[in-house]
């Protein structure tokens, strides 16, 4: 073990700090003889490692990188939109690696330990953290970094990162034009956030957008957007403010729109109410394998809120008019796999329907989008069909 990393990991258990008093009493312990320049130099270098997010914080300053995830000492792997890559970056130990989790959960006012062994959280910086330890974690403490772009994704940019072609960009255009009300569905890391917030940026700038949201991750280039974080109960339980009641809240905010960056429970009934009540082209991600599944994903969520079978089909069927599907290609590349209406079958159940679905890298036509047509047609008479 090298002597900063020996140095490292005896400040990490002493707890102690990385000034020049800390590194000499740590090289001292260690039984290491350095010179002042020396101790200089290396207080300069365990100070970089230890701020910010330690020796991760280089990979924060890489362009393309939306995660890092540390999955133990010497196992820490990123993604730069095309798969996880495995990076040569090296804990000096577990117990470094529960240390930085510790300190990066401490600077929310988040508590990590034992009895809390897991936090969800997003770092002054803007990052989002996930952090879990023991016991959970069973061979060790697992961190993940969500990273935001510092300036969101334009639909232009979507078409030259071949997210999206060009004739598929002009049928989002109409669709927000339009003001339709949509989910963008996909899996963990497909790009929902980066493609709503790109979609948001289309709303006129008169228009008030209030978005609600666990953890703030949505950041879209618009002037008037307001955004609402849910919060969680603190260590006596008292304190929580749940999306439910945040979006509850939004109706009488004087919204545009209304945006949930991810319906993942009970909140999905006041969503789907809003949706229902003249709030038109509201909008939101929901977590789904495909497109089919969003009617079955809102459903299962609707019975945390009370809401039977019959209630959350019908209104899901009267509120939500479209489905926009992201999933990896086999590039491990993120695109808009198809846009999906919705319509009731014989059983009053919600089916979606593709209006346009991928091919060769391209969005074409499916059976409903003659639907799709006269929906954006009767809303905006004026707008130019779009070419497929």
């Amino acid at each position: 073990m090298s002597i900063p990393e020996r140095v490292r990991t005896r400040l990490v258990l002493s707890q102690g700090r990385a000034d020049a008093a800390g590194v000499a009493t740590a090289l001292r312990d260690e039984g290491i003889v350095l010179g002042d320049g020396a101790i200089l130099a290396l207080v300069a270098q365990l100070q970089r490692d230890t701020a910010g997010i330690g020796i991760l914080e280089p990979l924060l300053h890489q362009p393309g990188i939306t995660d890092i995830l540390v999955n133990g000492p010497d196992d820490v792997w990123i993604d730069r939109g095309l798969g996880l890559e495995r990076v040569p970056l090296s804990f000096a130990s577990t117990a470094e690696v529960q240390a930085l989790a510790q300190r990066l959960a401490s600077s929310t006012g988040r508590p990590l330990d034992e009895a809390h062994p897991s936090v969800d959280a997003r770092l002054g910086n803007g990052v989002r953290l996930h952090a879990t330890v023991p016991p959970i974690a069973v061979d060790g403490p697992v961190i993940s970094l969500r990273i935001p772009r510092s300036q969101p994704f334009t639909l232009d940019q979507l078409v030259e990162a071949g997210a999206v072609d060009a004739d598929g960009a002009v049928w989002l255009q109409r669709i927000m034009a339009a003001r339709l009300s949509f989910l963008i569905s996909g899996g963990t890391g497909t790009g929902k956030t980066t493609v709503l917030a790109a979609l948001l940026g289309l709303v006129p700038r008169d228009h008030r957008i209030v978005i609600v949201e666990d953890s703030t991750e949505l950041a879209p280039d618009h002037p008037h957007a307001v955004r609402l974080q849910a919060r969680m109960a603190n260590l006596e339980g008292a304190g929580a403010i749940t999306m439910r009641e945040l979006v509850r809240q939004t109706l009488r905010m004087r919204p545009d729109r209304i945006v949930v960056g991810e319906v993942r429970g009970a909140e999905v009934a006041e969503l789907l109410t809003a949706l229902n009540t003249g709030h038109e082209g509201g909008c939101g991600t929901v977590h789904a394998n495909s497109a089919g599944d969003v009617p079955a994903r809102i459903e299962a969520l609707s019975l945390l809120a009370g809401l039977d079978r019959a209630a959350a089909h019908a209104l899901l069927a009267a509120g939500l008019d479209a489905v926009i599907h992201l999933e990896r290609d086999q590039h491990g590349r993120r695109v808009i796999q198809g846009v999906h209406l919705l319509a009731v079958d014989g059983h009053q159940r919600v089916r979606v329907t593709p209006a346009l679905v991928r091919s060769a890298a391209r969005l074409v036509p499916a059976a409903a989008l003659p639907a799709l047509e006269a929906m954006v047609t009767a809303r905006v008479p004026s707008a130019a069909p779009a070419t497929s």
